[in-house]
């Protein structure tokens, strides 16, 4: 199975109203490697593909989401009727500007960002920060430590530079203001739960999201 080409959008995307969700996930062999202490490498593995999927079915039953697109330098076990653009390789900022100019050029007007290990996240989640971008063109899901960007929602005719890395919340509701957007930040549990240590995977449980993949 082979990725998507953004010339092959505007035919997944048909006439469809709503938001298009962008959900990011590196190759999955290079992914958490800070659990690498904890878990194996094929352990890691499972434990992204697990994540990813349940991002996916999450965003795939929310109201407010027309289409769901993956970033993604590989394809892996995604399905097929499910656009995988490729990561251009310059970093995450770079492949989600690319993706989100050409959406705009095909006429998508809301844009969803998502990480691929939101695993408590919710469909309803997902629609509360969508509708909350719709009030003033920008809404934000911090992490826990209020420090990071878990989520982020543009509803915008406008370009949008991309600011995920440290202390990205703070740089992009600047980014957000500087566009002329108002931010709106939506603080929920699932969106605010993400896996990058130790502590972290032990809040998942008995192993049972290795296990599902």
């Amino acid at each position: 199975m082979s990725l998507t080409h953004l010339s092959e959008l505007p035919q997944r995307l048909g006439r469809r109203f709503g938001c298009c969700a962008l959900i990011a996930v590196k190759q999955r062999v290079a992914g958490k490697t800070r659990l690498s202490g904890s878990l194996s490498v094929q352990a890691r593995v499972a434990l992204v593909r697990s994540m990813l999927t349940h991002v996916l079915d999450a965003a795939a039953a929310a109201h407010t989401i027309r289409q769901v697109i993956v970033v993604s330098p590989e394809r892996d076990t995604i399905a097929e009727e499910i656009p995988v653009l490729a990561d251009s390789g310059q970093g995450l900022n770079a492949a989600l500007d690319q993706a989100h100019r050409a959406l705009l050029e095909f006429g998508v007007r809301e844009v969803l960002v998502l990480p691929a290990d939101l695993p408590f996240v919710t469909a309803a989640e997902i629609d509360t920060l969508v509708r909350a971008s719709r009030t003033s063109g920008f809404a934000i899901a911090p992490d826990a430590a209020d420090s990071g960007t878990n989520a982020l929602c543009l509803a915008t005719t406008q370009p949008f530079q991309f600011q995920f890395g440290p202390d990205s919340k703070q740089r992009h509701i600047v980014a957000a203001e500087r566009s002329g957007l108002m931010p709106q930040i939506v603080r929920l549990a699932g969106l605010e739960f993400d896996v990058d240590s130790p502590a972290d995977l032990q809040r998942l449980g008995d192993g049972t999201w290795v296990a599902q993949a």
